[in-house]
């Protein structure tokens, strides 16, 4: 099933990257970028072959370091962006234009792929984490984030309670999101072992509900779904603007000024490609205790054993 307008999304792309004030609105994409390549620094390797897949400047491969990362390969559907791209210092890259429901890598040859904030624009994520699987080697890592169920609640809900007053029904003015719950089984369905799923929640402040829906034209987060209606009246935009202060804007005396809340919600998960080397779980049944015997944890532990160390175990 295509849920979204792909020759739509890059179309939207391509004119957020030409855009002079683009980067005025990409902190959000920064911020999150960042605390993706701090998760890439837990695992104490150096990956040899990396991809980052929707790049667009680079949010992830800017932090990179050497002893990381040695070469990483940025993919995205917009050639503006790759051209404004950063890399970390003395990591290798290489910058490719490709589409993110039809990367093709060879098989085993990628021992990290990570994704920043663009995947949740894919039809097919069934077949694009099976892709991924087949493209990393054994043991190797799939890092990514996505845009969550709760992201700019706030503005959904303003423009569906102004669109039933001033038209007397609603329409999808914002896409639709991954919810957490799937990523779990996209995950287990691909084969992917050691799996990971937690989700953060960032608010951002802004002056007015123009400024929101502003930032997220400029990122070219425009609503590309197919059924999304053409335009948005301008009444039905006063009104929305007016229930987003209404319900959600604050005053802040010590600035003189008000503001709203926006709601960026992220989904971060982890899976890896299975291998002989890493950790699996005891068989069932083959525990030494109960549960049940939990409260007797204190008397358990005061029945110490000695263990005969051997020379081996010194070494």
């Amino acid at each position: 099933m295509n849920i979204f307008d792909r020759k739509s999304k890059l179309l939207q792309r391509e004119r957020s990257a030409q855009r002079d004030d683009y980067h005025l609105a990409e902190f959000i994409k920064e911020e999150v970028g960042w605390r993706t390549a701090d998760r890439v620094f837990d695992i104490k390797r150096t990956f040899k072959n990396a991809v980052e897949l929707g790049a667009s400047r680079g949010y992830v491969s800017r932090h990179f370091l050497p002893d990381s990362v040695e070469k990483v390969t940025l993919c995205d559907t917009s050639q503006t962006h790759l051209d404004k791209a950063i890399v970390g210092d003395d990591v290798k890259f290489e910058k490719m234009v490709m589409d993110e429901e039809s990367f093709d890598f060879p098989e085993n040859s990628i021992d990290l792929l990570v994704s920043s904030l663009a995947l949740h624009w894919v039809n097919d994520l069934p077949g694009l984490f099976d892709r991924v699987m087949k493209c990393l080697q054994p043991d190797g890592v799939f890092m990514a984030c996505v845009f969550g169920g709760d992201t700019l609640i706030e503005l959904r809900q303003s423009l569906q309670l102004a669109e039933t007053e001033r038209s007397g029904g609603i329409s999808p003015h914002i896409s639709p999101f991954t919810r957490i719950r799937d990523i779990g089984g996209l995950l287990t369905a691909a084969g992917f072992t050691l799996q990971t799923v937690d989700v953060d929640s960032l608010t951002v402040w802004y002056p007015s509900a123009w400024h929101v829906m502003r930032d997220v034209r400029a990122l070219g987060e425009s609503n590309a779904a197919y059924n999304r209606p053409l335009r948005l009246n301008k009444d039905v935009q006063f009104a929305a603007a007016a229930i987003y202060d209404e319900m959600y804007g604050k005053d802040f005396p010590e600035k003189d000024s008000r503001g709203v809340p926006a709601t960026y919600q992220i989904i971060n998960f982890l899976g890896w490609k299975p291998d002989p080397s890493q950790p699996r779980p005891i068989e069932r049944g083959s525990g030494q205790m109960s549960l049940k015997d939990l409260h007797k944890i204190d008397e358990i532990l005061q029945d110490t054993k000695k263990v005969k160390i051997t020379d081996d175990d010194m070494k």
